[in-house]
């Protein structure tokens, strides 16, 4: 008998769905597997009923069940508790629903400043009044799925890997244990060499690296040493797929943070102050570090600051 599964999406860009198509050949054995009850990117399944009928959101039960994306509506919290009531086993997908993501930075402003920035004040907006019909009401910060509902695994990244996504389905469905996250940082697993020699100035965050293309990873000094911030050291391990290295290390690019803080009470701007210090950099060199160090993880870390 095929897993029913179902998935939403919150406040999200979608990449963690395009994630799943690229999975590629071996979603199709998968998806043999599978019988997908509720997925709006992908099947026209409506919360209210087909022809509107209904007057409470209603979805499907399900044996897996999968949320991209953090809650920032009153919609999105509704949708999350019963996503949580029909789901024998719910998954945070990616960055945005493990650690609030991207939109979470403007956890570092009030829903009523964000909204005047958004409407009002942007160079680029025709000023205008708030939305207000049919629109659900925002939360008062962007939260992370955990804060919400139990979440029983999770599959971070922005987006996450199309082996990760599969390698839960497939353990779902053949009875296995789920996937663990991994207890080390991202240095734990970069192949780069360290010199261990101090460096006094920090590049600007797109500055080409020094290495010779074509060259393995182990021949390239470790990014911070060139002076290039990465968030390596106070970065959860495990996005490098089968060979392990890094994604982005392994593009010649520094870490962004993407796969959280080491650990759920880990504080990655202690982490990064440390790292930074250790090598000789100065902290005061990066503006807006909250923000910085909490790129990906600002869900229930970032608050807002009193204006100046």
């Amino acid at each position: 008998m095929a897993a029913r599964l179902a998935e939403e999406w919150f406040a999200i860009c979608g990449g963690c769905e395009v994630t799943i198509l690229d999975i590629g050949e071996p979603l199709i054995d998968v998806l043999k597997q599978v019988e997908i009850v509720h997925m709006p990117v992908l099947m026209d399944h409506k919360l209210f009923g087909q022809t509107g009928e209904g007057t409470e959101m209603e979805i499907p039960a399900a044996d897996v069940g999968l949320i991209s994306g953090g809650i920032r509506s009153e919609e999105h919290k509704k949708l999350a508790l019963e996503m949580r009531k029909k789901c024998k086993i719910l998954i945070s997908l990616g960055s945005c629903a493990c650690f609030g993501g991207i939109p979470a930075l403007a956890n570092q402003y009030s829903t009523e400043e964000m909204l005047e920035k958004v409407y009002r004040d942007s160079v680029t907006t025709e000023k205008n009044g708030l939305p207000h019909e049919q629109i659900p009401a925002l939360t008062d910060r962007v939260y992370a799925l955990h804060e919400v509902v139990k979440v029983d695994a999770y599959l971070p990244g922005c987006p996450t890997t199309p082996e990760m996504v599969a390698g839960a389905l497939v353990a779902l469905i053949e009875g296995k244990p789920l996937p663990v996250l991994a207890s080390k940082s991202v240095c734990d697993e970069c192949p780069t060499k360290r010199e261990k020699k101090a460096v006094s100035t920090l590049k600007g965050h797109l500055d080409p690296p020094e290495f010779k293309f074509g060259a393995p990873l182990s021949e390239m000094r470790c990014l911070m040493e060139q002076g290039i911030l990465c968030l390596g050291p106070a970065t959860r391990a495990g996005c490098g797929g089968k060979d392990g290295n890094p994604r982005c290390i392994r593009a010649y690019m520094p870490c962004e943070g993407c796969f959280g803080p080491l650990s759920e009470k880990a504080n990655p701007m202690v982490d990064m102050m440390g790292a930074l210090s250790s090598i000789g950099l100065d902290p005061k060199q990066i503006p807006d570090r909250s923000a910085t160090f909490n790129r990906f993880a600002g869900a229930g870390r970032l608050r807002p600051l009193p204006r100046r």
